[in-house]
C-alpha cells in the first residue's frame, strides 16, 4: 500500500457555518404568531375583527340616534349623508341599528365562547384524566346533553323566560359546551399517557395541578381554534333564531331581525336587506379565515 506523504496534507480552513443560528430562538407562541402573520387571509380577518368590535362599541356612543328612535317623518328614507344606511319603517336610523346588531351578535359569540371555556373545557380535562367510572358516567351525561336539541332547548327557555339574549345565552350554556368537552377529552386522553405526566405524578402532584399547569396548556392550540368556530357558530344560531321571530325581539335590534325585516321589503327597499347581509357574512368569514390561520400557525406539523 502506498504510504501519503505528510506534505500532501493541507488544513481545512476553520468552517462556522454549522454553528451559525439559521434563525432566532422562538417559544411555541412567538413562533406561532410569525407564522399567523405570514397567513395575510388570517391576519386580514383579525384587523377586521378587531375594527369592527370598537366600532361597534364606540359608534352607538358617537351617533345623535339611538336604534330605537323614531320619526316618522323621515319613514323608509334612501341612503343619505344624514342616514348613512336609510331608515325603516319607524322612522329609526338603520346604520345605528346594524351597528347595534353587529355588538349584540358579538357579545353573544363571545358569551358562548366564554361558555365553552368555562364548562366544556374543565368538564372534558376531568373526564379524561380520571377515566373509568368516572369517565364512563361522564360521557353517559354527554351522550344525553347532546340529544337535547339547541332550538327546541331555547323556544323552552322563551316560553318562560321570553325572548332574548338571557334566553339565547342560557340554551348556550346547557347544551353548547358538548363538543368543546369531547374535543379536550380526546386530546389529554392522550397527553396524560405521556412521560412528563408520569414523572409528575411521581413528584406527588396533585390531579388538579396536573390538569391545570401539564395538560389544559398543551392543548390550549386546540382549543383557541375551536373558539374561533364557536363564535361564529353562535353569532349564526342568533340570527337565525332572531330571523324567525325567536330570538332578539324589536326595537331591539340583531342583524337576525334587521335580515328579516329587510326580506320583506327587499323589492323595493334593497338597501334595508343589502346592509346586514354584508356585515353578517364578513363576520362569519372573518371568523372562519382567522380559525384557519390560527389552525395552521398552532400545529407543529405545519412548521417549516
Amino acid at each position: 500500500m502506498e504510504i501519503i506523504a505528510k506534505e500532501k496534507f493541507q488544513l481545512a480552513a476553520k468552517s462556522t457555518e454549522m454553528e451559525a443560528i439559521v434563525r432566532p430562538s422562538l417559544n411555541y407562541w412567538q413562533d406561532a404568531w410569525r407564522r399567523l402573520k405570514k397567513n395575510k387571509m388570517a391576519m386580514g380577518g383579525l384587523v377586521f375583527l378587531s375594527v369592527l368590535t370598537v366600532l361597534a362599541i364606540i359608534i352607538p356612543f358617537i351617533s345623535s340616534y339611538d336604534y330605537d328612535t323614531q320619526n316618522l317623518q323621515q319613514i323608509n328614507f334612501k341612503p343619505s349623508m344624514q342616514h348613512f344606511f336609510g331608515t325603516d319603517d319607524f322612522g329609526r336610523d338603520l346604520w345605528v341599528r346594524i351597528w347595534w346588531g353587529t355588538r349584540i351578535s358579538l357579545f353573544i359569540g363571545i358569551a358562548a365562547a366564554l361558555l365553552d371555556l368555562i364548562f366544556g373545557v374543565i368538564y372534558g380535562g376531568i373526564s379524561a384524566y380520571y377515566g373509568g367510572r368516572v369517565d364512563t358516567v361522564m360521557q353517559r351525561i354527554i351522550e344525553i346533553v347532546y340529544s337535547i336539541p339547541f332550538i327546541l332547548m331555547s323556544i323552552l327557555l322563551m316560553m318562560y323566560l321570553g325572548a332574548g339574549i338571557k334566553s339565547i345565552i342560557l340554551a348556550y350554556a346547557i347544551t353548547g359546551w358538548v363538543t368543546m368537552a369531547r374535543l379536550v377529552r380526546g386530546q389529554i386522553l392522550v397527553l396524560k399517557e405521556q412521560e412528563f405526566i408520569l414523572a409528575a405524578r411521581t413528584l406527588g402532584a396533585k390531579p388538579l395541578r396536573i390538569i391545570v399547569k401539564h395538560l389544559l396548556p398543551n392543548v390550549i392550540g386546540v382549543i383557541i381554534v375551536q373558539i374561533t368556530f364557536v363564535v361564529p357558530t353562535a353569532i349564526f344560531v342568533e340570527a337565525f333564531l332572531s330571523f324567525v321571530g325567536l330570538g332578539i325581539q324589536p326595537p331591539l335590534a340583531s342583524l337576525g331581525n334587521l335580515l328579516n325585516d329587510g326580506a320583506h321589503v327587499m323589492r323595493y327597499e334593497l338597501h334595508r336587506l343589502l346592509f346586514p347581509t354584508v356585515f353578517f357574512s364578513l363576520i362569519l368569514l372573518s371568523f372562519n379565515l382567522l380559525g384557519d390561520g390560527l389552525r395552521d400557525a398552532l400545529d407543529p406539523k405545519m412548521r417549516k
